[in-house]
């Protein structure tokens, strides 16, 4: 059976991923991602309203026009997360396909609110949930099966995705790391892919996430950023002005500390803006968490507006809000908070805590810098930093080509300069560039069995 991989998007930047595997005549796509920073760096940008094309030459969203050279039929659109780097143009491309969008309970909810919230191409994909641990056929052969493989991430219900084919597994390795004690779910499934490893025919190919390969030792555990928050927070139990806290809206497992720990320091919790509300709301609706019945969930502006009113008439040392904002976009709480555009007025003294890392791209960076200047500016001083990683270091990298002993390896989920350290760990293992460690580009095609 022929095997062929299409590396679409995500092989020369962090965002807008996308790859497709031809397993003979049957093809598989792995994500369907949105890289956001390419959308803000323009001014009042509506990707919703964009034609796919032009979103395409901004380098929004991943050129699939490389689909055509791909011989098959597509049958299935596999998201393994809900970050809008891997579902955030499935309301974009995913209709050019007749295939159903088969994903985890809490991604395949996060993919329905972005279809449902742009119109423009009409996108109705059915929409098949599947459990990790799960598996089922594809196409009509009969003799491949997609499988999901539990893993920990920044988000909750994120998956490693392995289709089962005759000449080997292909793993799809994008995004985790190695936490074996997770705040919510399940540990990684080092066992599952270690029984995949050795069975049949063995792995094939390995298709890898790279963010973090230049990093030397493991990522901790969100245990580790848990108790770094709670030691942060319980320092300033005494402290009778503003605490403000932001992280990332889709970090359910960041933002249930910052809910338990606002409480026993005395403070009320209340997640603000639209992100937060549709995160927290959607993974309270679905059952992966059990907020507290009091706690305050507000996205829309005149809400959150309103909130903020009865925080500083009550008194900001009773409240903890946790806003949006950790990577000083623009439009987020805590950047109008910092350009003095909301109610709550911030004080000499008052706390920002950080729960998040800048993400390492220009953009963010210039964005971040200037909302840190703007709290500054207005007495605020910050607490930054107080997080792990959501993807593995080098020495997660190592265990991975060992509990799989791949034939074939891809990264992916970087640039260039970013792939180094991992083209230098897999020669390490025995991997050779250009023989079985294919460091490819945007729009490539493998073959990797005639």
């Amino acid at each position: 059976m022929e095997i062929e991989i299409a590396t679409i998007g995500g092989y020369e930047e962090v965002g807008r991923q996308m790859t497709a595997v031809r397993a003979g005549d049957d093809v598989v796509i792995f994500d369907m991602g949105l890289n956001l920073s390419k959308v803000l760096i323009h001014d009042n940008v509506e990707t919703e309203r964009m034609h796919s094309l032009d979103l395409i030459d901004m380098g929004a969203i991943p050129d699939d026009r490389v689909m055509s050279d791909l011989e098959g039929d597509v049958q299935a659109i596999v998201p393994t997360h809900g970050h809008l780097d891997h579902i955030g143009a499935i309301s974009k491309l995913a209709h050019r396909y007749d295939a159903p969008i088969v994903a985890t309970p809490f991604t395949i909810e996060l993919v329905k609110q972005q279809i449902e919230g742009e119109q423009k191409f009409g996108v109705e994909n059915d929409l098949i949930k599947m459990d990790a641990g799960e598996m089922m056929s594809i196409g009509d052969s009969g003799k491949i099966d997609l499988e999901f493989v539990n893993v920990t991430h920044s988000i909750i219900d994120a998956i490693n995705p392995v289709l089962h084919t005759p000449e080997g597994a292909i793993v799809y390795g994008l995004d985790k790391r190695m936490d074996h004690t997770p705040v919510i779910g399940d540990p990684i499934d080092m066992e599952r892919f270690r029984e995949i490893g050795r069975e049949g025919e063995g792995v094939l190919c390995y298709i890898e996430d790279c963010t973090n390969a230049n990093k030397k030792g493991r990522t901790p555990s969100e245990n580790v950023a848990r108790e770094h928050l709670r030691d942060v927070l319980y320092s300033l139990e005494d402290y009778d002005g503003g605490i403000v806290a932001t992280t990332f809206s889709s970090h359910i497992a960041r933002v249930k500390s910052l809910v338990e720990f606002a409480d026993d320091i005395g403070r009320q919790p209340v997640l603000l803006g639209r992100s937060m509300e549709k995160y927290s709301g959607t993974a309270e609706r679905l059952d992966f968490i059990d907020f507290p019945t009091d706690l305050g969930m507000f996205g829309h502006r005149k809400s959150v507006d309103r909130t903020f009113k009865r925080i500083m008439n009550e008194g900001k040392g009773d409240y903890l809000p946790v806003v949006t904002g950790h990577q000083g976009e623009p439009r987020a709480m805590l950047t109008r908070m910092a350009r003095g555009e909301t109610p709550y007025e911030l004080d000499e003294g008052d706390k920002v805590v950080f729960s998040a890392r800048v993400i390492p791209e220009p953009t963010n960076e210039g964005q971040r810098y200037q909302a840190e200047k703007l709290l500054g500016m207005q007495g605020a001083r910050i607490y930054d930093d107080i997080h792990v990683s959501g993807h593995m270091n080098q020495e997660g990298h190592y265990e991975m080509l060992d509990a799989l002993q791949p034939q074939h390896v891809i990264p992916a989920h970087q640039d260039m300069k970013g792939f180094s350290g991992y083209v230098d760990l897999a020669s390490n293992e025995g991997y050779k560039l250009g023989r079985d460690l294919h460091v490819t580009r945007n729009g490539n095609l493998i073959q990797l069995v005639d």
